[in-house]
């Protein structure tokens, strides 16, 4: 089953929030959705310029079109430093009327597998459908402190200090006092050990979570997968 058949990806606009995969994801779910219709990837925050995907910097909707019946699937945004990537100068509801389906990378994470966020965090564009939250299976078992994005917003919430090990339970009380998200894909969860503790965390949360390796081309389902909503406020 494809990626995007699993997470029930519809038309319209999807952001990637959190960590351990975001960009992986969001690839991934281009080069599958691009065989339906056409796909933009973009940022609201930063990614790096992508080398296999044409890449468009304007504002201009009917160039848009243009280059989306031509290519398919592109990536669109504002050159920033570092070879980066910002946020495209066009709204979001723009480049939702020229494209079938619009994934968003809405969050950073500095490359690690989890992430608390402060309150300006992530930042989903406006008329957002769906909103995927990823973790990284590789931080359960590190400290806090060097396996998760904002350690410190995290203890806070979690109520531990940094030196603490992430656990599932740990994890899952942070997500759900976050409340960010409509489902939760565990990435990295290449071993039976990663996937067991995928397992445990999907039995604390109330909405659907899945897991599997973004690069190893495997996922599954955990839990809830018919059911809708979100991750409540704690």
């Amino acid at each position: 089953m494809t990626l995007s058949s699993l997470l029930s990806i519809r038309p319209g606009i999807t952001a990637l929030v959190g960590s351990g995969g975001k960009t992986t994801a969001m690839y991934t779910l281009a080069r599958e959705l691009s065989r339906l219709g056409r796909v933009i990837c973009c940022t609201t925050t930063h990614i790096y310029t992508p080398s296999h995907l044409p890449v468009l910097n304007c504002f201009n909707e009917e160039e848009l079109r243009n280059m989306l019946d031509r290519y398919r699937c592109l990536c669109i945004g504002t050159a920033a430093a570092g070879g980066k990537l910002t946020a495209p100068l066009l709204s979001p509801a723009q480049l939702a009327a020229a494209a079938d389906y619009v994934l968003v990378e809405a969050d950073g994470a500095r490359g690690l597998p989890m992430k608390a966020h402060r309150p300006y965090e992530p930042v989903i564009p406006a008329g957002t459908s769906q909103t995927i939250l990823l973790v990284g299976a590789s931080g359960f078992g590190r400290a806090i402190q060097e396996t998760v994005h904002r350690p410190e917003r995290f203890c806070q919430l979690a109520e531990v200090s940094p030196a603490t090990a992430v656990t599932p339970e740990i994890l899952a009380s942070v997500l759900q006092m976050e409340g960010l998200g409509d489902l939760v894909f565990v990435n990295q969860a290449e071993t039976g050990p990663a996937m067991g503790q995928a397992c445990r965390l999907a039995a604390l949360l109330p909405c659907p979570v899945y897991a599997g390796s973004l690069q190893g081309g495997d996922w599954t389902c955990l839990s809830s997968c018919g059911a809708a909503g979100t991750l409540p406020l704690a």
